[in-house]
């Protein structure tokens, strides 16, 4: 998976953390991060994290390979 954080447009909601804690956190300004080994992720709550944050700052896609 590919994913992918639009650090200018988050705005620190939280809501990717609390839906998928496992693959989101937040930074000591309290913006969305990935987790390390997150673009590994399988996690079936990525894609509704990303449905789950309210400025559309999240985006994830397949990766081809």
């Amino acid at each position: 998976m590919r994913i992918d954080i639009d650090q200018d447009v988050c705005i620190g909601a939280g809501q990717c953390a609390l839906t998928a804690p496992g693959v989101f956190t937040q930074d000591d300004d309290g913006y969305s991060t990935l987790l390390p080994g997150a673009e590994d992720s399988r996690s079936p709550l990525l894609r509704e994290a990303a449905r789950a944050c309210p400025v559309s700052a999240i985006s994830v896609s397949e990766t081809v390979g």
